[in-house]
Parts: structure tokens; sequence; C-alpha cells
């Protein structure tokens, strides 16, 4: 992104503070016009909603949200609406081209690229989200409001649907262009209100609950934690009381327990959790057909919506997909780095790749040109 030093960025903005970046995106041609954005929200297979205002922004009984998919008759509406539509990077090869503008942030962080469409005046609302956004703005212009911080505690709306904040504190107001970039962190109060017809491609990235990282750290804590093992109180002090659990009770019981969550050698437990999907391993014969076509010098890539990974452990490699793993040899590294970049690649040789390609294969990560 022009005008974006990646660096300073990330120490002074990222999960911090909201940046304008104007003309980020010099001569930006939006990739995906409103009338395709409509054609993708009539189709069952893809994602999509409609919020509809018919009142003041402040009351939960205005707004209406609808489910995809939709008939023509549905973007014809007599209040302003906005058209959403999630995962588009998945479904257009130009929209996943978009995700080439944030590879300074690990690509494991990166969720999908929402593209939405709006009527002069329409939105969703102020809200706020629990993970980092970029708003490019295509077509037309989208006024941003941002606001104050919020958490689980920040009172909302009595709507059904939409998490809508029941009271906005606008601190900051910008009017974006096509090819301007607004960044928003997780958080951050935020109210995007277009001006005329409009479109945006908004670019998220989640990170993963704390609590679903205790609970893979624990698993893979207990699966090495000899049974036998058992708390240690040597040198304990007199107890004064019959019965009583003490304070430093449970300091050494803590800090036990701690110490085995911190010395757990199997770091592996990350990787499978933030590459976990929901999809199947294909079918041998079906793996053997991609296999064939790469011996005969086909290229391959990453499918629309492949979750892959891949961390230096030693003297080798750890390859994550869709929750599973298996080891790669160094010198696969460029290779790896390559496929997660979204660069089309070729078989890679030396020992021990072949094993790796067919685990990529075997979980439908690869698409086979």
């Amino acid at each position: 992104m022009q005008g974006l030093d990646p660096a300073q960025f990330l120490a002074k903005y990222w999960q911090r503070e909201p940046l304008l970046l104007r003309a980020a995106v010099p001569g930006f041609t939006p990739p995906v016009s409103a009338d395709e954005l409509a054609g993708l929200a009539m189709e069952d297979a893809v994602e999509s909603r409609i919020a509809e205002c018919s009142g003041p922004a402040d009351s939960a009984a205005s707004w209406r949200l609808s489910q995809g998919p939709f008939d023509p008759g549905d973007f014809q509406r007599p209040h302003p609406w906005t058209l959403l539509v999630q995962r588009v990077d998945q479904l257009l090869d130009d929209v996943a081209q978009l995700r080439q503008l944030t590879d300074f942030i690990p690509r494991w962080r990166f969720d999908d690229v929402m593209v939405s469409y709006a009527t002069d005046g329409g939105g969703i609302g102020p809200h706020y989200d629990l993970y980092d956004v970029f708003l490019l703005q295509g077509e037309g212009e989208r006024t941003w409001r941002i606001g104050q911080r919020c958490d689980d505690g920040t009172p909302l709306l009595p709507h059904k649907d939409l998490k809508l904040l029941a009271r906005f504190d606008c601190h900051t107001e910008y009017t974006l262009r096509c090819g301007d970039v607004l960044y928003i962190p997780p958080g951050v109060a935020h109210w995007g209100i277009s001006r005329g017809e409009s479109t945006c491609f908004s670019l998220g990235f989640r990170a993963p609950r704390l609590a679903d990282l205790l609970s893979h750290l624990t698993d893979a804590c207990l699966e090495t934690v000899d049974s036998s093992r058992l708390l240690e109180d040597a040198g304990r002090k007199l107890a004064d009381r019959c019965g009583e659990i003490s304070t430093a009770d449970i300091q050494t019981a803590r800090e036990q327990v701690l110490r085995l969550l911190v010395d757990t050698a199997d770091d592996h437990w990350f990787g499978e959790l933030i590459t976990a999907a929901d999809g199947l391993p294909l079918p041998e014969q079906e793996v053997g057909r991609l296999r064939g076509h790469l011996r005969a010098g086909a290229s391959a890539r990453l499918a629309p919506g492949a979750r892959v990974a891949w961390q230096t452990t030693g003297a080798e490699l750890r390859v994550f997909a869709n929750g599973m793993s298996c080891t790669a040899p160094i010198p696969m590294a460029s290779w790896l780095a390559e496929l997660c970049a979204d660069i089309p690649v070729r078989t890679p040789g030396g020992e021990g790749a072949a094993a790796v390609l067919q685990f990529l294969l075997q979980q439908g990560v690869l698409d086979v040109e």
C-alpha cells in the first residue's frame, strides 16, 4: 500500500489506533462491480446478507437484517440498505489478489475479503468488531465515523441479529474515495455511511480466542505428562488449622501446573489450531489423479479458503493444513513460503518433498492447474 511503512505501522497502529491512508492503492479499479456482487448474492453457496434501516439509526426497530441467497426483487428497497458478501476472495481470483496488499502480516492471521455495496445513506450502523480490518474504498464514496473503545460490557441495542451500539461517541470522521484505505483495530467503534452508491472491500484479520489457545495447549501438555507425576510440596510449613487449604498450597499447585504448560515441548498445537477447518481428506483416487498432473508438469496453488501454515522446529519444518500436520525438510521453506503467498508452484524436489506434497493433496488444500 502506497504511503504505508509496514514496520512503523506494526509498531504504532496495529491493534492500537486507526489509520487513514489516502490513495493507498493508486489507480485502483474495483475487481468486482455492484451488479457482479448482486449476482454472487443470488447463489446458494455464497454467504450474503442485507441490512436495511427504515428510521433513526439509534433505534433497534429501524433495522432489519435479511439473509441470502437473494432474488432480483430483493435489491429494490425503499430505504437505505447495504449488501454484504463474505469470502469473495475465495470466489474471484481478482479479489484474492487484494490479499497481497497486507503481505507484511502473517497469512495465518488473514480471514477473508468481504465486499459490500450500499445505496445512498446505507450502512450497517454503529458497531465494533473483534478483528482487525482494512477498509479499501471501491466505487463511490463512504464516510466513516470513528468512535469510542468497546468491549463485552459496552451497551448494545436490543436487536436479535445486529450488534448495534446503544451509544456512539464520534471522535473522528473520514470520507473515503476510490483507492483510500482505513485501518480499524479490534474494539474501536465505527460507522460507515454511503454517499451515493458505493462499494467497499474489507480485508479482515482474525486472531484465535485465548480460551481455545489454552484448551489446545492443555491438551498438548496432557499428552506428554507422566500420569504418575504428583504435586510436590517438600519443605512445607506446619498446618495451623485442620482441613484448611492455605494460600501457599494454592500457589504451589498453580506454579507447578504453569511450569508444565511452559515446558511443554510439543508446540504443534498452535499451528493445528489456527489451520483447523471443516474440509475432509480427498479420496486416494483423486489424490493420485492430481499427483499425476503435477508429475506431468502442472503447477499448483492454494485452494480457495485453504488454511496452510508452517514453522521451523529445530532441524526440520512442520507443515499444517486443516488442523493436521506433517514434517518437512528445511530446504522446502522457500517452496512453502511461495505456496502460502498464492504463487503457483511446481512439484518440489529433494528428499522428503514427495511426502509433504502427498499430505497437502490429501488434505485438499491444493488446486492443480
